[in-house]
Order: C-alpha cells, then sequence, then structure tokens
C-alpha cells in the first residue's frame, strides 16, 4: 500500500477525466478498477466526482466545459503536476517557452492551479496544495502509477520538462525497439516519454496519458470491453 498525505513537487498528482457522461464515465471506472465514488457539489446542477481506493482518494471526473464542447475538444485526461507555488511555476514555464491558457486561479480552499501547454503542443496542469494535496493513494491496483507523455518533438520535450521540474532522464539503449525515455522526480522514476507514433493523425496534439495499476490486465481489459470499451 503506498499512502500519501503529502507530495514531493514535480509530481503527478492528480489525473481527472473531463467527459461528455460523467455518470457513464464514474460507473465505467467504478466497473473496471473497483473505485468508490464521491459526489462534491460544483454549483447548480453540477458535481464533481472523487474516485476513491480504500477510502482515499486516487482521481476525478467532471463534466466537459461548455467552451471545450464548442471547441470540440473530445473527452480526456487532465494530469495535474504539484508544484510548491503555482504563480512562480508559471512564470518560470512562460521563460522556458510554455503558453499558459488558464493563468493561476484559486479552486475554492483545495488549492491553486493553472493549465500550461509545454512547447511542443501538449497540455497538463499546475497544482498548488491547499487542503487537497491530490492523489493520496499511488502505485496500487486501482491507483495512479505512471504518466507518459507523446510528442513529436522529444528533444524539445526533455528540454522543457527537465529544466521545469529538474527531472533527470534515462533513455532507451541504442537499437531498442522503440525510442523511449523514463524520468525520475527526486530519485523515483514515475514519467515516460515516447515519440508520437506515426499511425496518430496529424491533427491529434501531444498529449500526457495516464495509467492505472491493476492486479490483471487481461481480466481487467476483459471487464473493460464488458463493460462497453
Amino acid at each position: 500500500m503506498a499512502d500519501y498525505d503529502s507530495l514531493p513537487p514535480g509530481t503527478f498528482c492528480w489525473p481527472e477525466l473531463s467527459t461528455s457522461d460523467q455518470k457513464a464515465a464514474a460507473e465505467f471506472y467504478s466497473r473496471i478498477l473497483g473505485w468508490q465514488v464521491s459526489e462534491t457539489p460544483m454549483g447548480p446542477g453540477e458535481t464533481y466526482s472523487i474516485f476513491k481506493t480504500r477510502g482515499r482518494d486516487a482521481a476525478a471526473a467532471c463534466t466537459l466545459r461548455k467552451q471545450e464542447k464548442d471547441m470540440g475538444v473530445p473527452p480526456h485526461w487532465n494530469s495535474y503536476i504539484s508544484v510548491r507555488n503555482v504563480d512562480e511555476a508559471v512564470k518560470k514555464a512562460q521563460g522556458l517557452g510554455a503558453t499558459i491558457l488558464a493563468a493561476p486561479f484559486d479552486v475554492m480552499d483545495a488549492g491553486r492551479m493553472a493549465v500550461v501547454q509545454d512547447p511542443t503542443g501538449a497540455f497538463f496542469c499546475l497544482w498548488q496544495a491547499g487542503k487537497s494535496t491530490g492523489a493520496r493513494v499511488l502505485d496500487e491496483p486501482g491507483a495512479l502509477c505512471w504518466t507518459e507523455l507523446s510528442t513529436r518533438d522529444t528533444k524539445k520535450a526533455e528540454n522543457f520538462y527537465t529544466q521545469m521540474f529538474g527531472w533527470t532522464a534515462k533513455h532507451s539503449t541504442p537499437g531498442s525497439p522503440m525510442e523511449y525515455t523514463e524520468f525520475s522526480n527526486n530519485g523515483k522514476p514515475g514519467v515516460g516519454m515516447m515519440p508520437m507514433p506515426d499511425m496518430v493523425p496529424a491533427q491529434v496534439p501531444p498529449f500526457w496519458l495516464p495509467y492505472f495499476q491493476v492486479s490483471n490486465v487481461d481480466a481487467t481489459a476483459s471487464a473493460a470491453k464488458q463493460a462497453g470499451a
């Protein structure tokens, strides 16, 4: 078991699903990952679905914003990275060539966040913890265990993220079947990067993808298929 009440800066601390059908998503992931769901009011007719493993926060889901729908943005996972001070982190990201899509703002008393697009086009969120650290369980079945970037410019991405968060990079050996980079934060591996596969259409931007640990991949994949995946 891997319980956390705080997470070091540079850690992927919160996976959040932004979806067109929040209720169906909650039912689907609860079925295949065993998550318990806690609904937190967000405003008139809206809730924030917090997914729990062993009663501890593991991930969340919300409904796509109208602006996102109008722009044709599909359902997607948002990946949050912890920082000590989000305002300072935004200035640093800008200095390294990133674009700020949402300037720092408070999320009630839970924390403070911003939305960033890296120099290769991938999106991520910065999180400064208030009452909420983010995920309070990692690296066990039902919890986030890896976050991976697919991008068309791995060199530019590596330069940005190593300077931004102090990650160290470990590259696949020459002659490996595929190019892959493993990043460590404070000596702990937890992040990966690979070139965007050729099969991905050109209009698909670079993206971060969260991985959730399971006890049996085949059984979970079968359950996902039965649940409509």
